[in-house]
């Protein structure tokens, strides 16, 4: 896949940052929350007119830059770190376009897309029905092909779609319907015959963004707006973009988790409580800072590990992107929360911007499929990875760990490895006492597999950084030796929770007396070892340019 170079992007990074300091400082941002207003002007200068974001998510072949899933991530996190609502905005257009750019044919690619590029339409994707939520296979709405001496001529679609971003704005929509031939995709026009939205939903975040409910009654449209124009393929071209979608939703939920900390950071140097800042403190530190850094860091490091995969041409990563979107977006709630709690009774006041934050952020465990529908994607695919290898599938991923240990012992490989061999056995032990028939005991089984993963993909991130063959485009606020102190420290973590957890839901699901191995178990308490001391380097750092 094509991508940005280094210079490029940065300039683009630069170029956003000017811009939102121009036109969406924090005053501008808290009365469109207030206002419950989505600034469409704003939206479209940042997609086209003025900056050209969208550009980025266009191939060249349409006029768009070609960025990769790379360069969108870094965009994604940096829109977000401004205003979750805006970016959805700018992100519904590509989601929009998504049926397109993976199952449109050339000339409607060029047709489409192309507009996108020269006139700066906003799209939105029309998929999720009042009863069909992240079910896409029970859609309601219906098109039926009309007719004419034997040949399909066009179609007319009926049906209801809700909590559409950019619904009552955009120009264009994908409208996915069931077909005869299975469910499909259509291009709809904004004042087409029969078509209508409602008023914006009244939300608890995300204000600056547009939501609403779109009605299609007998909307007519020609042949040629069959995505692909073959029937049937509406849920494969779904299924090919979520490994990507999810992917920028995770840069959502990593930006404004940060967001929130580094105001929650900059606050704590200028409170004083007992004498002294909150930062000096290890009670706030401790507990409302360096945990969420960790967790965001190592949802970044899933993010940017899935990015460069799939710019490097793979495909099959649903189940990577859901792992992505659930690390990333539940450590920026949590970030967001702690954030509040943070700024004390200040926090809670819709003038400080943690509030906002917070609400905003909320929906990114949501939208794009919600944390419980990530943890059901995540277990049951490595579940069947698990059956398939016999119980080698993280058993070998934890020896890759202690072979990267070797070589670099200070990345977190060692607690990674542990965290990896533990989850192995832990899934074993279900295995023989059937326990994943318990549905919550497979979804927690997603939540254990994340966390390991995460810590596979940090020490990883650590070693790379620590070699100096970490990605050129790759976000770097940390030093390499400090983002190998995050990863430590995240690794130890996700190693305890696999094995407590873990232990947790075999007894509690009535497996039997069978526990894990009294001698790994010992190995994961000790790696606990360094814990506080590590914590005290990351505050060091996150303080030393506050």
């Amino acid at each position: 896949m094509a991508t940005l170079d280094k210079e490029t992007l940065d300039l683009t990074l630069t170029a956003l940052d000017a811009f939102v300091a121009e036109h969406l400082p924090d005053p501008t941002l808290l009365q469109l929350d207030h206002d419950d207003k989505f600034p469409e002007a704003t939206v479209r200068a940042l997609g086209h007119s003025e900056l050209g974001i969208q550009l980025l998510f266009l191939p060249e072949a349409v006029g768009g830059m070609g960025g990769g899933a790379f360069d969108v991530y870094r965009i994604c996190e940096a829109m977000a770190r401004v205003d979750v609502g805006v970016a959805t905005g700018v992100l519904a257009t590509f989601l929009g376009s998504d049926p397109i750019l993976y199952g449109g044919t050339d000339e409607q690619k060029k047709r489409w897309l192309g507009r996108i590029a020269e006139e700066g339409i906003l799209m939105a994707y029309g998929a999720t029905e009042p009863g069909a939520g992240s079910d896409l296979a029970a859609l309601k709405t219906v098109a039926t092909p009309v007719v004419e001496d034997g040949k399909t001529v066009g179609y007319k679609i009926t049906g209801n779609k809700q909590w559409i971003s950019n619904g009552g704005f955009a120009d264009l929509y994908t409208i996915l319907a069931a077909t005869p031939g299975g469910p499909s995709w259509f291009v709809v026009e904004r004042g087409v015959d029969g078509f209508s939205w409602g008023s914006p939903e009244d939300k608890h975040g995300i204000r600056a963004s547009n939501t609403s409910t779109l009605t299609l009654e007998d909307v007519y449209v020609d042949v040629s707006a069959l995505v692909g124009d073959v029937e049937g393929q509406g849920l494969q071209q779904a299924q090919k973009v979520f490994g990507f979608t999810r992917l920028m939703v995770a840069a959502f939920g990593l930006g404004a988790g940060w967001a929130a900390l580094d105001r929650a950071i900059t606050y704590s140097t200028e409170r004083i409580q007992a004498g002294s800042p909150l930062s000096e403190k290890q009670g706030y530190t401790h507990k409302l800072i360096v945990p969420h850094v960790v967790h965001l860091e190592a949802g970044r490091a899933y993010i940017e590990e899935t990015a460069l995969r799939l710019d490097a041409g793979e495909t099959e990563l649903n189940t990577e992107g859901a792992v992505a979107k659930y690390l990333a977006t539940e450590a920026g709630n949590q970030a967001a929360d702690a954030a509040i709690q943070a700024h004390g009774g200040y926090g809670y006041t819709r003038e400080y911007m943690v509030e906002k934050i917070k609400r905003d952020v909320r929906i990114t465990t949501i939208y794009e499929g919600t944390s419980e529908i990530m943890e059901m994607t995540i277990s049951r695919d490595r579940w069947q990875h698990h059956l398939r290898t016999r119980g080698g599938h993280f058993s070998q991923m934890g020896e890759s760990m202690l072979s990267l240990h070797r070589t670099s012992p200070t990345c977190g490989a060692e607690a990674a490895a542990l965290a990896c061999i533990t989850l192995a056995e832990v899934m074993e032990r279900m295995r023989v006492a059937r326990l994943t028939r318990n549905q919550h005991v497979l979804f927690r089984l997603g939540e254990l597999v994340a966390y390991a993963e995460g810590s596979v993909a940090l020490a990883r991130r650590a070693a790379s950084a620590l070699d100096g063959s970490l990605e050129p485009k790759a976000d770097r606020r940390f030093s390499p030796e400090v983002t190998a102190t995050i990863s430590r420290v995240y690794a130890r973590e996700a190693a305890l929770r696999v094995a407590t957890e873990g232990l947790r839901w075999i007894h509690g699901a009535d497996g039997g007396a069978a526990g894990l191995d009294p001698q790994r178990l010992n190995q994961i308490f000790q790696v606990q070892a360094g814990n506080i001391d590590d914590m005290n380097t990351i505050n060091s750092a996150l303080y030393a340019t506050a």
